[in-house]
């Protein structure tokens, strides 16, 4: 399927990473997965979900193929594997990327604004993808995914709650974070995300993919953070970011030890999806900081 999906993407060009697709993609996303009411066109919309199901599967075949002659690389041990996966917070894709540096030392605040509203855009809810991504999973993986909601949910409080930290910064920059004005990078990166988070084959690769997340994030939140200090900005209306600054390092290192490490324990095979979960989202992330450099250094 991988070779397959490569073989296309050769030979005709992706049909899947460029604007068009991507948009139509976010939008059925946002239509399928809001609450909604029966209606009595219930089998038209079904035929439609089967369609996009199906787009949306090659969509993420043509991702593993790229990643998953790198991924077959990754040991299948335990503890081999937890090491492959931590190394990938200095050598992974995108991973050092001179973009965050110029926020944090040199953006303005209209390109500050610009990059958190594709950011905001783009952004599939970490909350979802958890709750998703846990169902069916093995007790000690699940208990995991599952502290690790209850953090994003704010232990049951609105003011903890990360959404709303979220919601509160796109209102204090002013910003309209909406598919029309998004590039397709960041859109594909939420496309990705939730394509594996909703679709059980990719159960263990959205495990993979949430925990480079975790693993990653916290250098890159710090220094918008500081971008936002040095504006003027209050430690407030920067929470959002600064909260992710601290607390995914604590998730990062309890999702390799409660949920990435006894999954490959009991089943090696899947410490090989783990890894085609993580590149994916990693080689996703490198395509929006390109793409967001090309933009704002332009």
């Amino acid at each position: 399927m991988a070779t397959r999906a490569r073989d296309f993407a050769n030979d005709t060009g992706s049909q899947f990473l460029k604007d068009s697709f991507q948009r139509g993609l976010a939008h059925w996303n946002h239509e399928r997965l809001s609450p909604g009411f029966p209606s009595d066109d219930w089998q038209r919309i079904f035929d439609r979900d089967a369609k996009m199901q199906r787009l949306e599967g090659a969509f993420l075949e043509e991702l593993r193929a790229d990643v998953i002659e790198e991924a077959a690389q990754a040991p299948t041990d335990a503890h081999g594997f937890i090491a492959w996966f931590e190394e990938l917070a200095a050598t992974g894709p995108g991973q050092g990327d001179p973009l965050f540096p110029w926020l944090c030392a040199k953006a303005g605040i209209d390109e500050l604004r610009w990059f958190f509203e594709q950011e905001a855009a783009g952004e599939a809810g970490f909350d979802d993808l958890v709750a998703m991504t846990q169902v069916k999973l093995p007790v000690r993986p699940k208990l995991e995914l599952a502290r690790n909601y209850w953090d994003e949910m704010g232990h049951g409080t609105y003011a903890g709650m990360h959404g709303p930290m979220l919601d509160a910064l796109v209102e204090t920059l002013q910003v309209n974070p909406v598919i029309e004005n998004t590039v397709w990078e960041s859109l594909a990166l939420a496309n990705a995300m939730t394509a594996m988070a909703t679709s059980r084959r990719y159960a263990w690769h959205s495990v993979g993919a949430l925990g480079a997340i975790e693993l990653t994030a916290p250098g890159r939140s710090a220094m918008v953070a500081e971008g936002l200090k040095r504006l003027g900005f209050s430690g407030k209306e920067r929470r959002y970011f600064s909260v992710h600054a601290v607390l995914d390092i604590k998730h990062s290192v309890e999702w390799n030890k409660e949920a990435i490490r006894p999954a490959v324990e009991e089943d090696p095979a899947r410490a090989t999806a783990m890894a085609e979960g993580a590149l994916i989202r990693l080689r996703c992330g490198a395509r929006c900081f390109e793409a967001y450099r090309a933009r704002l250094w332009s």
